[in-house]
């Protein structure tokens, strides 16, 4: 794969329109600014990353994690054009000085798609298909669009969320440029290899336009409905994999699920003796706990931002030849990568099995797959009184009504997986009777 055709401002349904534009923004920049002032990104606020939202204590949203990866993929993105420019200065010339602004463009998209209560979200939606009542559909659908149901995917739902509706700004598109749109798909394969690999990136639906996309920029073909990765990626998961495991350390201490002692011990496991040292004279200066937890959690995430770029560069060509394996955190230097092993030990067994986060789970599953089944029950009998009043109630930009059964399923899941929390509980509360609209 070439640096010069991966880098691409052409849009997403708006291949044929040439605009000129007198404006200081950059075409990626533009992407970036479209997706901050999105209904689907400001949704975000309202949807758990992994506790639950906050009450007296302020924990990480799905938007604050978004911006927050965001600002560390610019950061990983210039570093790596900063490399490669100082490798081949006749790249200068290129849109290569913009991978910054493309990987903190889909670090803010990354979660997009994600649905409502955290990851066992997603699960909720599969397994209506694989165990509970959407089973009896399997012989009405083709397998490429059974697999697509079966393993519902937030990374496929993000793809989709931002190509689906490509019309332009009449119909809502959000037309951003094909390399924007690359560097969040971080499964390049349809759901047919599923079972195989666990994830995938593209539905049925939208597998003609990953393929648009990936022709375009030039992106290396592994076999039938399997490519290799966008290089941009591998910046994109890195700062996701960096923010969401030290952040949710930090998020833990504040609510009391780890000590100080215990957190202290964990951030600073990633430094040298001689960087301790000089770590805990800092500490030393620094009276209130969080603030010293902070200051720790900053140095961590400059250390592994360093140690990913540096990772990139080393297995640049690995990369550009689609044989890079893993991601970037797992290749960087013995002492930090085995203090990120160990924090993941202790985030598995501490923070993502306690109480709160489990009863969110659970609480979660229920609404889901609630809404999923009256949701599905509607579609598939539009004809009945109580079916027309449900999709009456959704907005016409999701098509309940369409003639193909694969349509219509995918407007339910598009229509419950864009949901908040609150939203979600508030409807699964009235559609069930516990709750009435305020008169």
């Amino acid at each position: 794969m070439e640096w010069s055709k991966l880098i691409s401002a052409k849009r997403f349904g708006l291949e044929e329109l040439h605009e000129e534009r007198h404006e200081n923004r950059t075409e990626f920049q533009r992407d970036f600014d479209r997706l901050i002032f999105s209904p689907p990104f400001r949704r975000l606020q309202n949807k758990t990353q992994v506790f639950p939202l906050p009450g007296s204590v302020f924990v990480h949203n799905r938007l604050t994690h978004s911006i927050e990866v965001s600002c560390v993929g610019r950061s990983l993105g210039n570093d790596v054009a900063k490399g490669i420019l100082e490798r081949e200065p006749a790249l200068q010339n290129t849109n290569l000085p913009e991978i910054g602004a493309i990987v903190s463009a889909g670090c803010l998209a990354h979660d997009l798609g994600n649905p409502p209560f955290g990851h066992f979200g997603e699960k909720a939606f599969s397994t209506f298909f694989s165990e509970g009542k959407g089973l009896t559909l399997k012989e009405q659908l083709k397998e490429s669009q059974w697999n697509d149901l079966t393993h519902f995917e937030g990374n496929a739902n993000t793809f989709r969320l931002l190509t689906h509706q490509f019309e332009g700004r009449r119909k809502g598109g959000f037309v951003l440029t094909y390399s924007t749109l690359a560097s969040i798909v971080k499964y390049p394969y349809s759901s047919n290899f599923a079972n195989k690999k666990g994830k995938f990136g593209f539905f049925t639906s939208e597998r003609s336009g990953y393929e648009l996309i990936a022709e375009a920029l030039g992106i290396k073909k592994l076999g039938e409905q399997m490519y290799a990765r966008h290089p941009l990626v591998y910046l994109v998961e890195a700062a996701d994999d960096i923010c969401y495991e030290i952040m949710d350390i930090e998020d833990s201490f504040k609510l009391k699920i780890l000590s100080l002692e215990e957190t202290k011990d964990l951030l600073i496991g990633y430094f040298s003796e001689e960087r301790k040292a000089k770590l805990e004279k800092m500490l030393g200066m620094v009276s209130d706990e969080n603030e010293q937890i902070a200051y720790l959690r900053s140095n961590v995430i400059g250390l592994l931002t360093h140690e990913c770029t540096q990772t990139f560069l080393n297995n640049e060509e690995k990369i550009l030849n689609g044989e890079f394996d893993g991601s970037l955190i797992s290749h960087i230097s013995e002492q930090p990568a085995n203090a990120y092993k160990h924090c993941c030990k202790v985030a598995y067994e501490r923070i993502y099995k306690s109480r709160d986060v489990v009863d969110i789970e659970v609480a979660g599953f229920r609404i889901i797959g609630t809404l999923i089944e009256l949701m599905m029950d509607a579609v598939l009998s539009p004809e009945k009184a109580y079916s027309q009043l449900l999709i009456n109630r959704v907005s016409s930009q999701y098509n309940m009504k369409s003639s193909e059964l694969f349509e219509r399923i995918q407007a339910v899941l598009d229509y419950v997986s864009g949901m908040t929390d609150v939203f979600a509980l508030d409807l699964y509360r009235k559609l069930n009777g516990n709750s009435l609209p305020a008169v």
